[in-house]
């Protein structure tokens, strides 16, 4: 008894005597004993027993009387409410109720009651269950009566009754729950009755449940005794909602769990028979009964139980709930009626928004071996649901067949109605439920029994939001358990979620491709712009979800299905199957899955909105194509990361929409709407023309996020662009048309917002824009080349952490790229590569550092077949290095800087440029010079690091001219690279670079350690010769026409070989001028003699030459190496011999007084010439003999190498040569020549006799050299004037110096005396017979004339009669020599002389003899007493014939003076000769007794002959006195007369001598007279010959000179015999007397004179008496 506060009993007892009284009062009349029950129990009040209370009111009930059972049943409710009601009153209460119910009365109040009755009484159930379960039954009894009020109301009281019976078995656990249970004994085989382990309350409900089971399954129940009967849809209906409402106590209890896995899983799989067997359509006789076509109610039930079941007992259920799900995919077949697929729907979207639940199905039976694919299987089925409802019109539903009216078609208005639209069938789409909540219809028409018949797009939108649904929950659970797991991996460290990932990708992989299937054909049938945003979305989100699982070809085929979408349709198609191909090798078959896939329809309903031509002709871009493309960037922009290698799909759509939308890449490779010039294939409307900015700016930002990428994605991002990009390349392949630059565009792009993780993307990226660059489409090219210096420029300008000058590696990796793209040959991209240098090193150039090499390689990668702008780009870039920068590079870029500068030196391509290339390496030398310490610091810094790292590596350190020091070794690349400039083609940057070169050396040389001099010498200096001497001896000789037309090249510049020469004068002097300068230093090198060897070695080849320029130039530069002073001892003052004789101790020829390019200075005489040679500075000395030794080695090899050169070059050509290969030219003979005498100076000490023949050839042989006939104007004087050339006077001058030091020399020297008279003599005979040059024909010059003569020889006279002059000085000053007398110089002289003596008249030139007279006069006069003094040595014997001879031969000429000599001439003529025959009067007869007799005869015999001598017969009358040389015959005579009488006669014999001679002259003058006398007499009156007179005339003079001797002589020194001749003379002159001439008679009258002196009286004969 259970009553609560007094307030609630007072309430209750007051009620409980109302309702006692109404009772009373109805009772009083018909029903007596209740009234008197009623009145007693008034009295009674409230009891310990409460059945007093109750039983008036029972009996109330009993009468049956409706008001009265109405009046007791509330009263009954009210106590049993305030529970008063004892145990026993309740079962009263019950029977009481029971016969009510059989009565049938009070249906309503009936139910009320025991609701009341089970719902507060704790007293139905133990003993009294039987009462409780009459109470069941009852209400179950009730709901089958036929009023419809007390059907449903007894209805929802057994659901009520049935909820309460489990309510207080939920309520019954909760109590126990604390208390520890016993165990139940395991039994073996549990069965359904075994309760014993039940509660009470339990064993109600399980007892009730059981009986439900039965019920449904048309079985008598076991505990609800008393049912009549029973309908399967009530049945049905209390058993879900006892599932639904109670899942826990089936899951706890062990019992429950058995009745559903043996009871109503059996049943549920029994009832559904029907609707598996059937057919659609199938006819009825196909049907074993009528019973077993599908019934609505209960299979609508059935599902709903099933829903139930897998929503709360999958997990006891999973075998049973395979079958369950299996059933439910077959309902939705196409051949089951169409509300049976329709609630099958239902149930699977109920399924769908259970994420969880579809996990475990996919636990359970995917991820089994054996095992139906269930998950698989409902997802599969929903696609094909979907694709049937499109394929299969709807049966009974014809509208659905067409599209309403209202529907336009392409471009026409869309209809309001959302719908999808498949090749002509159209399907509405309706809301069904909320998002995430499956609400169904039909599967709540409870009260339905017939079939409801399907609204149109009903089906297609559960199965739509179904697949929504699906797809967003199984993305959602799993994104948050990933995320969670993210999260505590990020905690712990340790995670294994190695099974949940296993179980999401099997989910996956299980739904993707019946998804897929169903969504990309729904977006293509999407009408309606919100679908169309779902079904993105979902594609959107699962390839979001397979990116982030890893899953690479679900993710691709979703994202493949996006790009599809956006495409215009037919266009699509070609594109993304070629990449899915390409992409990789797995195609994506969705075939495979057993779901077909309509291909998306081609007659689709959309507005174009843009039509466009990139690859196809004019595809049309719809508005879902835009929204579709809106949904592609969203998916790049937020899932990127996950993307992977799908990022080329991605972008090849989006660049195949960019191209359709004509957006053009700008300026760091954003993507503007190009303007309408630039695409006029492009039509845009104006709708989408105001996203375009829209999409542009979205595909940026696209762009701009990739760097919230993680690395990976990053690279899948670069990667896509790179292989889109080649697809751009392969496709722009041979044509012209605009190329896409949408992947390098964006690859800018993305490049530059990624500048901070540069590092990890810079490869692949400017790996592939290297490639775009070297594309022969211009386009292509130029934007690949635009990207990548942009990239190299923003890298270098970005502040990276830490800055690029700390990070040495990032700096050249951003460098490479630049110089990667030297190697395309494309000119405009090295243009673009060369402007961005120019740009970074006007940006960066101070920062540049380590990346200097890299960046001075790029300016320095020209080639001669780059243009010129090309080549004047870089240069600019290098002039700005040079000018700006060279104090901010490392130490170690500076030999990159000088070989860029040489290579540009090199370039054959602009010849402005070499020169000021040359010119920048000058200024780069400067700079080597002006900061040499801190560049020498620097680099030995480098240099010890580098070793050290060699010697790590156990390598050997390998650069260039190594072992120099760094700095050496810079300054020796500065060289070698001038040197290659010096043998460039081009004679200009030749000549300039080889002035470069020697004035660096010049200038900076003095920097160089010692040992670098070896390396300059022997790999700069001797190597650049060489390189030169051989190009000049193999350079064509080919005439090289004028270049460019209006460019003339002068004529010794006309060919190669003369351009090569001048190369080669350079190049020799510089090198000789090197030597000269730094001569001291040299020599401290260890091989300086070789060196020396060599340099003359070189000098010889090139004086031997064959050209006139080169080997002039030779001898200048070995003039200049000798302008060397040998070092002196302090002891000696320099030259004090030399300056007594006024010789100074160097010659320094005028030639080289400045440097080698000077014309020839000529001097007129010697001693003018020798007093313009100044000695040389004299350069400070080592001290020491060892260097004097040196010295003179040095100087003998270089008068070897002039000995060799000068007989090479002064040999005559052998053989007759009809065309001459060379002859060496005057100047260059004339130099040769010059140097011997300061050649001398060094090496006369040792100057042998050899030496001196050796000379003697030499300038024999120079003298002789003939020239050639377009020279000689130049160098002859006209032929009246008698000068000497230079190179004669250069001979002699050698020949005076030789004298000279001879003459001074010690005694030993002057052996050489005779070899020089010898030289000198044979000059002097050129007078008379020039020189032959080989077998050379030679014109005289006189005669030449200059065209036809090849050679012309020259006029030798002044230089023999020069020679001669000396030759009678330097015999006159060495007379008295003993070599001079023991080599009989006289006699040579006399030898030589007497060939022009001899030749008088008919010598080449007049004055040739005269000179020659004069001095062998001058000769005898001081070698004649050097003779008689010697005369008895016999030295001179031989001298006298040949004077003998000498005089014979000019006396008695056998040439006639020319016929234009003038009387006064000819007088002077015979002066000569008179002067001859004093010299013998005075010098030779005086001293007959020193001399021979033979000679004496001879001059006797001589005289005789001049005193008597006839004349030629040509004479003309006039000039018969004087042509008869009548003064010469006199004096003759009169020597000859004065020999005769003197007493001085040595011995008898010359006495006889002359006295024979006279006797001969008395002689011939007897017979003269006689003839004459005769011829006169024949001839009677005519005139005697002219001759004949002459010649009786002369007689006569001799005979009148004869008396005046005899006259003036002792009378004892003429003998008798004599004196009878002359007596005997005088008759035959008597007999003269009558001759007619004049003339004779006045000789005759001179002759007969004289005799009256010796006509005297006869004297006595007999003396003293004798007879």
């Amino acid at each position: 008894m259970s009553t609560s506060s007094p307030e609630a009993v007072k309430k209750l007892l007051e009620n409980m005597q109302t309702d006692l009284r109404s009772l009373s009062m109805e009772c009083k009349k018909k029903f007596p004993p209740v009234k008197e029950v009623s009145v007693r129990t008034l009295d009674l009040s409230l009891k310990e027993n409460s059945s007093e209370v109750v039983q008036p009111f029972l009996m109330g009930c009993g009468t049956k009387e409706p008001k009265i059972a109405q009046l007791c049943l509330a009263a009954i409710q009210r106590l049993m409410s305030h529970e008063v009601v004892s145990e026993a009153a309740a079962g009263n209460i019950i029977n009481m109720l029971w016969q009510l119910m059989e009565n049938g009365l009070e249906e309503l109040k009936l139910l009320q009651t025991v609701l009341v009755l089970l719902t507060t009484n704790t007293v139905v159930h133990d003993e009294n269950h039987i009462k409780s379960i009459f109470a069941i039954v009852l209400c179950f009894r009730l709901h089958f009566t036929k009023d419809n009020i007390t059907n449903n109301t007894a209805a929802a009281t057994v659901r009520q009754v049935v909820t309460v019976v489990f309510e207080r078995m939920v309520a019954e656990d909760e109590r126990f729950k604390g208390i520890v249970e016993q165990p139940p004994p395991v039994q073996g085989n549990t069965n359904r009755r075994s309760v014993t382990t039940l509660r009470p309350s339990a064993k109600d409900a399980y007892m009730l449940f059981q009986d439900l089971c039965q019920l449904v399954n048309a079985d008598a129940p076991y505990w609800l005794v008393g049912m009549t009967e029973m309908t399967r849809t009530f049945g049905l209906e209390l058993l879900e909602s006892v599932l639904n409402d109670f899942p826990g106590v089936f899951l706890q209890h062990q019992e429950f769990s058995f009745l559903l896995k043996e009871r109503v899983c059996p049943l549920v799989i029994k009832l559904f028979s029907p609707n598996i067997k059937f057919r659609q359509g199938s006819s009825s006789a196909a049907s074993p009964a009528p019973v077993e076509k599908p019934y609505f109610p209960i299979c609508m039930r059935l599902l709903r139980v099933v829903s139930v079941l897998i929503k709360h007992f999958y997990s006891l259920l999973v075998t049973e709930c395979e079958i369950f799900l299996s059933l439910l995919v077959k309902f939705l077949d196409g051949e089951k009626p169409q509300w049976l697929r329709a609630v099958a729907v239902e149930s699977v979207h109920r399924l769908c928004v259970q994420p969880h639940l579809l996990r475990s199905f996919c636990q359970s039976y995917d991820m089994k071996q054996h095992s139906t694919k269930v998950f698989r299987d409902i997802v599969n089925a929903l696609g094909s649901f979907i694709q049937s409802l499109f394929i299969v019109p709807n049966v009974g539903n014809a509208s659905a067949v067409s599209a309403p009216a209202g529907l336009g078609s392409i471009g026409g208005t869309l209809t309001t109605q959302a719908a999808f639209e498949y090749r002509g069938t159209w399907i509405p789409l309706m809301t069904v439920s909320a998002q995430g909540s499956a609400k169904a219809t039909y599967l709540e028409m409870l009260d339905k029994v017939e079939p409801p018949s399907i609204p149109e797009g009903y089906a297609m939108s559960v199965a739509f939001s179904a697949l929504l649904d699906l797809v967003r929950g199984i993305t959602t659970m799993i994104e948050r358990e990933l995320a969670a797991e993210e999260a505590a991996a990020a905690e712990s460290r340790e995670a294994q979620p190695e099974r949940a990932h296993l179980v999401w990708e099997e989910m996956v992989s299980a739904c993707w491709c019946g998804l897929l299937a169903a969504l990309s054909l729904l977006l293509d049938a999407s009408t309606d712009e919100t679908a169309t945003e779902n079904i993105l979305k979902a594609e959107l989100t699962m390839a979001s979800l397979c990116g982030r699982l890893g899953l690479v070809t679900p993710r691709d085929a979703f994202i493949t299905a996006i790009c599809k979408a956006s495409l215009p349709p037919h266009y699509a198609l070609t594109v993304l199957s070629s990449n899915a191909a390409n992409l990789s090798s797995k195609a994506y078959s969705i075939q495979g899955q057993n779901v077909q896939i309509i291909s998306p329809s081609s007659e689709s309903h959309q507005q174009v909105v843009a039509v466009g031509q990139p690859l196809s002709a004019q595809p049309q871009l719809t508005a879902k194509n835009i929204q579709c493309m809106r949904t592609l960037l969203n998916l790049a922009h937020c899932h990127g990361a996950v993307l992977g290698t799908s990022w080329q799909l991605v972008l090849a759509t989006l660049q195949h929409l960019v191209w359709i939308l004509g957006l053009k890449p700008s300026a760091g490779g954003a993507l503007k709407p190009g303007r309408a010039v630039e695409g006029p294939s492009t039509v845009l409307t104006t709708a989408v023309m105001t996203d375009l900015p829209v999409i542009s700016n979205i595909l940026s930002r696209l762009f701009e996020s990739s760097q919230y990428l993680d690395d990976v994605s990053l690279h899948h991002l670069i990667n896509a662009l790179c292989s889109l990009s080649l697809e751009a390349m392969e496709m722009a392949y041979g044509t012209n048309k605009e190329p896409s630059l949408f992947a390098v565009a964006k690859l800018l792009e993305t490049g530059l917002v990624n500048m901070d993780r540069i590092e990890i993307l810079w490869r692949p990226l400017t790996g592939h824009l290297l490639e775009v660059c070297q594309h022969p489409n211009s386009r292509m090219r130029e934007w690949g080349a635009e990207a990548l210096t942009a990239l190299i420029k923003a890298g270098l300008d970005y502040k990276h952490e830490p800055p690029l000058g700390h990070n040495q590696r990032l700096q050249l990796l951003l460098l490479n790229p630049l110089k990667e793209l030297s190697n395309v040959l494309h000119a405009d991209i090295r243009q673009k590569q060369l402007e961005s240098v120019l740009q970074i090193l006007q940006s960066q150039g101070d920062s540049l550092g380590p990346g200097w090499p890299l960046v001075l390689g790029v300016i320095g990668a020209i080639r001669n077949d780059q243009g010129e702008s090309l080549i004047r780009t870089a240069f600019q870039c290098l002039q700005l290095v040079v000018t700006d920068f060279l104090p901010t590079m490392p130490c170690t870029c500076l030999q990159i800087v000088v070989d860029v500068a040489g290579s540009f030196g090199l370039q054959n391509q602009e010849l402005n440029i070499s020169l000021t290339s040359i010119g920048l390496l000058w200024n780069i030398s400067d700079y080597f010079f002006q900061r040499g310490e801190a560049i020498t610091q620097e680099l030995e810094r480098d240099e010890e690091a580098q070793q050290k790292q060699a010697r790590e590596k156990g390598e050997t350190l390998n650069r260039p001219f190594h072992p120099a020091p760094p700095f050496d070794c810079l300054w020796l690349c500065l060289y070698a690279k001038l040197g290659e400039l010096c043998v460039d083609p081009r004679p200009a940057v030749r000549k300039s670079a080889g002035q470069t070169l020697f004035s660096t050396i010049a200038a900076h040389g003095t920097l160089l350690h010692q040992p670098t001099w070896h390396i300059v010498v022997w790999k700069v200096l001797f190597h650049l010769l060489n390189c030169v001497r051989t190009s000049s001896t193999t350079a064509d000789k080919e005439k090289i026409e004028s270049g460019g037309g209006n460019i003339l090249i002068h004529h010794s510049r006309d060919t190669a070989e003369k351009q090569w020469a001048e190369t080669w004068v350079l190049t020799l002097a510089g090198v000789a001028r090197i030597f000269n300068t730094r001569r001291y230093l040299l020599q401290k090198l260890g091989d300086f003699f070789e060196a020396w060897e060599v340099l003359l070695t070189h000098i010889q080849s090139a004086a031997l030459s064959k050209n006139n320029e080169v080997s002039l130039a030779a001898l200048k530069s070995f003039q200049e190496i000798l302008q060397i002073v040998t070092p002196v001892k302090d002891s000696d003052k320099p030259g004090d011999a030399f300056a007594a004789m006024g010789v100074p101790p160097v010659l320094i020829d005028p030639l080289s007084a400045s440097g080698p390019g000077r014309p020839l200075v000529r001097s007129d005489s010697l001693v003018e010439r020798l007093t313009c040679y100044n000695g040389a500075e004299l350069q400070a000395p080592p001290p020491g003999e060892e260097s004097a030794l040196e010295d003179l080695t040095l100087w003998w090899s270089a008068w070897n190498t002039w000995y060799r050169t000068g007989t090479d070059s002064t040999r005559p050509p052998s053989g007759q040569t009809e065309k001459l290969s060379f002859i060496p030219s005057q100047p260059f003979l004339t130099a040769l020549v010059q140097i011997f005498p300061a050649l001398y100076q060094h090496i006369k000490a040792n100057f042998s006799m050899e030496d001196l023949k050796k000379l003697g050839v030499i300038l024999h042989g120079a003298v002789s050299v003939p020239i050639s006939s377009d020279a000689s104007p130049f160098i002859l004087p006209s032929y009246t004037e008698a000068v000497l050339t230079s190179l004669q006077e250069a001979v002699l001058i050698a020949l005076d110096v030789l004298q000279k030091a001879i003459c001074v020399g010690p005694e030993n020297l002057q052996v050489m005396y005779p070899a020089i008279f010898e030289q000198l003599l044979l000059f002097v005979e050129f007078s008379c017979k020039p020189p032959q040059y080989g077998r050379m024909e030679t014109k005289h010059v006189a005669n030449a004339k200059y065209n036809q003569a090849e050679w012309v020889a020259l006029n030798y006279v002044p230089f023999a009669e020069r020679s001669l002059e000396v030759l009678v000085e330097l015999y006159h000053k060495t007379a008295c020599h003993k070599a001079v007398i023991s080599e009989k110089v006289l006699q040579s002289i006399i030898k030589t002389l007497r060939t022009p003596l001899g030749l008088k008249y008919a010598c080449p030139s007049e004055s040739t003899w005269k000179l020659a007279v004069s001095s062998l006069l001058k000769v005898l006069s001081i070698g004649l007493p050097v003779a008689r003094q010697h005369s008895s040595s016999g030295k001179f014997d031989t001298m006298w014939p040949e004077l003998a001879n000498a005089f014979e031969d000019f006396l008695f000429t056998k040439s006639s003076p020319p016929d234009n000599l003038s009387i006064q001439e000819f007088q002077k003529n015979e002066a000569i000769d008179v002067e001859v025959v004093q010299l013998i009067s005075t010098e030779i007869l005086p001293f007959a007794s020193f001399i021979p007799k033979d000679f004496v005869g001879q001059i006797m015999a001589m005289l005789n002959k001049g005193s008597i001598h006839s004349q030629s017969p040509s004479f003309t009358e006039a000039e018969i006195d004087v042509r008869m040389r009548e003064e010469f015959s006199k004096v003759c005579f009169e020597t000859l007369l004065q020999f005769s009488f003197s007493n001085k006669a040595s011995t008898p014999q010359e006495g006889f001598i002359s006295r024979m001679a006279l006797s001969v002259l008395l002689k011939r003058s007897q017979d003269v007279l006689q003839r004459y006398v005769e011829d006169e007499r024949l001839s009677g009156r005519c005139p005697l010959p002219r001759q004949q007179v002459t010649e009786i005339i002369f007689v006569l003079k001799a005979i009148s000179t004869l008396m005046d001797s005899l006259k003036k002589t002792q009378p004892e020194n003429v003998d008798d015999n004599t004196w009878a001749q002359v007596i005997a003379l005088y008759p035959t002159l008597v007999e003269c007397i009558t001759c007619s001439s004049s003339e004779v008679s006045s000789a005759l009258k001179e002759a007969l004179g004289p005799f009256k002196d010796f006509m005297q009286p006869p004297i006595s004969r007999v003396h003293n008496g004798d007879s």
